[in-house]
């Protein structure tokens, strides 16, 4: 079978989430996995979206992949980028092409809404992940680190700073 991308719809919440589990729990995250379904909603197709997705679907309807992605903005650039969240695509799905024709979607995304980079981050130790990207024309930048504030420690940062968001 050939799976069709297309851009999710809110009927593809249900589907999305799980596959979201499924690659926490490929990741060995789940510890870390406080999601909802109703938070991806909301990020998808709420008053405010934050985020987009596509879909890999199969002809019998089942979706077997997907690419949560958003925009971010290099100020060296003066212009807005793509930063790919998360790619998945099912292991019986993998070999298939079908994270290839995803990453090539997403970057015709980006050329169209002129984006200067198209971005994302892989774990360290997922060799497979890091040569496909590399084959593919990525380059993996090992002087640059990620860096996060979640939890108590959000908290505690904000404080009782005032914010204005608009």
């Amino acid at each position: 079978m050939s799976a069709t991308i297309r851009a999710a719809t809110p009927a593809d919440v249900g589907a999305i989430f799980s596959l979201m589990l499924e690659l926490a729990e490929f990741e060995k995250l789940t510890h870390l996995f406080v999601a909802t379904e109703a938070g991806v909603h909301d990020a998808l197709f709420g008053a405010r979206p934050s985020s987009e997705a596509m879909v890999a679907q199969e002809e019998d309807g089942r979706i077997v992949g997907y690419a949560l992605f958003f925009h971010n903005f290099s100020t060296f650039l003066g212009r807005r980028g793509l930063y790919l969240e998360d790619l998945y695509v099912q292991p019986t799905q993998r070999g298939s092409g079908l994270g290839t024709r995803m990453l090539k979607e997403l970057a015709a995304l980006a050329v169209e809404r002129q984006c200067g980079r198209f971005e994302w981050t892989v774990l360290d130790w997922n060799q497979p992940a890091i040569s496909f990207y590399e084959k593919m024309g990525a380059t993996v930048l090992s002087d640059w680190r990620v860096v996060r504030i979640t939890g108590e420690a959000l908290e505690k940062l904000a404080g009782t700073a005032a914010v204005n968001a608009g």
